[in-house]
């Protein structure tokens, strides 16, 4: 149950085109109504919460009321919440899953369009320490077939608490700094999302890297787990070879030379360490060993916050 939640909220982005503009915030999708409103929540913030609402609740759009208050803006298209997630059926009322309370392992939520549409439009209206009770038609869920295998048949809406106990940024939001002549030039989209253009001359024959963004936020340590985005692009072709932003999520890696970035190599996740969170770095890789042969990378990291 656990997986298949976390799969549902994590997927790919809706392309967007680049732009030097700014983007306003955008507003909630989804608003109080009358079957939010009546969702009855006990129990404090961050612990497991009793829940109560009449039923069936069969709303006609997604509905979403902040039981407690959070600060700071909505959360946005492409950010990575840590929350705590209780489900239930909204026609019978009966609890599918509650997990990532108190002691547990917060369960991750990003906000996207590809995610079940009524959890993106509920977690809009969220904010850091926010609770909020979001009612999801069967549009805005599983659809005409529902999802039997969780005791969700055709018709039945869905009831998500949510606490959102952490917000990472979608994108570094420090500082931006200049780079040296011929160092690869990088321009970003209103959601952050970098275009890159290598320059004509030969790559350096040793990775470099240069701060792009320089942010004010916590100092990243050798061993640390970072929430990152990144694209990383090819020297020779200046295509791209690999993107969170194209897969929907940021990534988390492991700040130090040991190599356990997963999608990143170690010459990028060792530039991690003394780095703070909001800054964004652009690493020239090398290539080494057994790629010696092959073509540089050009990778640009934003540094969203350290777990």
């Amino acid at each position: 149950m656990r997986s298949s939640l976390a799969l549902i909220a994590t997927a790919a982005l809706v392309a967007v085109a680049l732009s030097g503009c700014a983007a306003q915030a955008p507003a909630p999708e989804a608003a109080p109504g009358g079957s939010s409103d009546t969702i009855d929540v006990t129990g404090d913030f961050g612990t497991s919460p009793e829940v109560e609402f009449p039923t069936p609740l069969m709303p006609e759009e997604t509905e979403c009321t902040e039981i407690v208050a959070g600060e700071g803006p909505y959360l946005e298209e492409g950010q990575l919440a840590l929350t705590g997630l209780a489900v239930y059926n909204g026609a019978t009322g009966d609890e599918i899953q509650v997990t990532g309370f108190g002691d547990e392992e917060p369960i991750p939520l990003v906000v996207t369009n590809q995610s079940l549409t009524g959890l993106k439009k509920g977690l809009t209206c969220a904010r850091e320490g926010s609770r909020v009770a979001v009612v999801v038609p069967e549009k805005d869920a599983f659809g005409p077939n529902g999802n039997p295998q969780i005791g969700v048949n055709p018709g039945d809406s869905l009831v998500f608490v949510i606490d959102v106990q952490r917000a990472f940024p979608s994108r570094a939001d420090g500082s931006p700094r200049l780079t040296r002549d011929g160092f690869p030039a990088v321009v970003l989209a209103p959601d952050g999302r970098p275009g890159i253009t290598v320059p004509k001359s030969p790559a350096p024959e040793q990775s470099e890297v240069e701060t792009l963004k320089a942010g004010s936020g916590e100092v990243v340590e050798e061993g640390d787990q970072v929430v990152v985005q990144y694209t990383a692009v090819d020297w020779e072709s200046n295509e791209v070879t690999g993107s969170t932003w194209e897969d929907g999520a940021p990534v988390t890696a492991v700040a130090g030379d040991g190599g356990q970035g997963g999608s990143l190599p170690p010459a990028v996740t060792k530039e991690l360490v003394g780095q703070k969170a909001g800054s964004q770095i652009g690493v020239i890789v090398a290539p080494e060993g057994d790629d010696a042969s092959g073509s540089a990378q050009f990778y640009v990291v934003d540094i969203l916050g350290v777990l």
